[in-house]
């Protein structure tokens, strides 16, 4: 790891109540100014003993396929023999194979620091702003995220872009043969997202990387991803997703997901339901592992709607940060960039080594370069078109929330497609009251949810004169672009797609974005 960045100038190493300057008095009034705040604000304003003792270029968007036609053929060979394999939902329980694999690689994973990322909703957003602090403190940075928008490039970044396709066929071509050595060896092969796996870890090594941002695909404890060992555990909000394989409750899931927590680890925990955090906390005390909850150890102080995203105040592990503009709409991100600040936080030492914020400029400069395409995302105006990743009743519901605070929309349209297994009814119910109408239909994937059972939820969620059903994607987006104008140019019509990443995708091609 390199050395702690330099200290912020204003705020010289000291007590945070101690030697206050011009920026705590203004942050006093800001807190004075606060009068509807969370009580548990008070603890994070008086700062927590518990870890108390730092804006990188412009994030990446969504890479289109290579213009190079032999390197778009080359890309396509590489999609086609992943695809093979099993899919990401076809599981067998157990990082046996991906060990194997990494010790045939050498254990490229063992090359640089990592944070690791799990939770239900929020993780590839955190994992943005992590990345985007690191290169804001000019280190360099590797981060795989799952699944992809458009390309799957995107899984695997280095220094906050995706990685490009040539590079991305090398790395398969390179770890091949290791991968069919492993195959013949092992009950089963390799599946697609333990492959991508092995391919983030190697290219991270081969780059070099200074640190890898790391979120899991599903779980914890056994997904392919958990052979690092982070030094940062990160546990975004714990919600019921992939009930099936993970509980039926959220402590059951939080069971798997604190499997990323190692020894002697720093554990960075998102505000969790009151039984998943009892399992996380006890973990961290099985492993000897240091813990800073959010609304205790670090937190939101202030949150202010702002032109194009929000204004933050935020307490850190070290300290407060003020005036910090976040180009991302909707409570739910502030939360992310709470949580995302207090592991970059940690993983140079704040808390247990210094008691220090970082450099308030650099951290102002890194929040705002962040995006996060799919997540909330503008793509067309006249009338507003929203592009929302939300695929189960917790993320819809932070969803609903944010478009109901960010847009003055009078005839909002949803478009709804979805992957079988999903608990589309309580997604639906979550954005009925923001809905007008909604036009049901149904994605290119093979796991995509037949369109005339989801329209079947719908009915039962918002009555059938509110369901229009348009088993193509395209026609369900005309169909919706058509009932937002109804009301007329300057009346508030928009279309909000949601429903799965996959869904949100194939959308933003088909409205011209990648």
């Amino acid at each position: 790891m390199s050395d702690l960045p330099p200290p912020d100038s204003e705020h010289p190493d000291r007590d945070d109540r101690d030697g206050r300057d011009d920026n705590d008095d203004r942050f006093a009034e800001i807190v004075e100014a606060e009068t509807d705040r969370d009580p548990d604000l008070a603890v994070i304003e008086a700062g927590s003993r518990t870890l108390r003792t730092q804006a990188g270029p412009p994030q990446g968007d969504i890479p289109s396929r290579p213009t190079d036609p032999e390197v778009d053929k080359a890309l396509r060979e590489v999609e086609t023999e992943l695809a093979s394999r099993w899919g990401e939902t076809k599981l067998e329980p157990s990082v046996s194979r991906i060990s194997a694999l990494m010790d045939v690689l050498g254990e490229p994973q063992r090359a640089y620091p990592s944070i690791h990322i799990t939770g239900t909703n929020g993780k590839t957003s955190t994992a943005r702003m992590i990345e985007a602090l690191f290169s804001a403190f000019e280190l360099r940075t590797g981060r795989y995220t799952s699944p992809h928008v458009q390309s799957i490039t995107e899984r695997i970044s280095l220094d906050g872009a995706p990685i490009e396709a040539e590079r991305f066929v090398e790395t398969y071509n390179d770890i091949k043969p290791y991968v069919e050595m492993v195959d013949a060896k092992e009950e089963y092969r390799l599946s697609f997202f333990e492959v991508l796996t092995g391919m983030a870890y190697a290219a991270f090594a081969d780059a070099p990387v200074d640190v890898a941002v790391v979120e899991v695909g599903m779980g914890g404890s056994w997904d392919a991803t958990n052979v690092i060992d982070g030094s940062v555990a990160v546990v975004t909000p714990i919600d019921l997703d992939h009930t099936d394989r993970l509980g039926s409750t959220p402590g059951e899931i939080a069971g798997e997901k604190a499997g990323i927590i190692k020894p002697d680890a720093t554990v960075i925990l998102a505000q969790q339901p009151v039984d998943a955090a009892q399992v996380l906390l006890k973990k961290a005390v099985e492993v000897d592992a240091t813990v800073a909850r959010e609304g205790l150890e670090f937190g939101i102080v202030s949150r202010t709607v702002a032109v194009g995203g929000q204004l933050l105040t935020l307490r850190g592990l070290g300290g407060e940060y003020e005036e910090v503009f976040l180009p991302l709409h909707g409570a739910y991100q502030a939360h992310n960039a709470a949580v995302a600040l207090a592991a970059v936080e940690a993983f140079f030492g704040i808390g247990s080594q210094h008691a220090r914020p970082l450099d308030i400029d650099t951290i102002r400069k890194a929040f705002a370069s962040v995006s996060s395409p799919g997540r909330l995302e503008v793509v067309r105006t006249s009338p507003t078109v929203v592009l929302d990743a939300a695929h189960n009743p917790a993320g819809a519901r932070a969803t609903a929330e944010a478009v109901s605070e960010v847009f003055d929309f009078s005839n909002l349209i949803g478009v709804v497609a979805a992957s079988d297994g999903k608990d589309m009814k309580g997604l639906l119910e979550a954005f009925e009251p923001i809905f007008a109408e909604v036009v049901i239909t149904q994605n290119s994937s093979h796991r995509a949810m037949d369109a005339d059972t989801l329209a079947g939820l719908a009915v039962e969620v918002f009555g059938d004169e509110r369901v229009q059903v348009e088993p193509r994607l395209p026609d369900a987006l005309e169909a919706a672009i058509t009932l937002a104008e109804e009301e007329g140019e300057y009346a508030g019509g928009g279309v909000l797609v949601t429903g799965s990443v996959i869904t949100v995708g194939e959308a933003r091609l088909l409205l011209g974005r990648g």
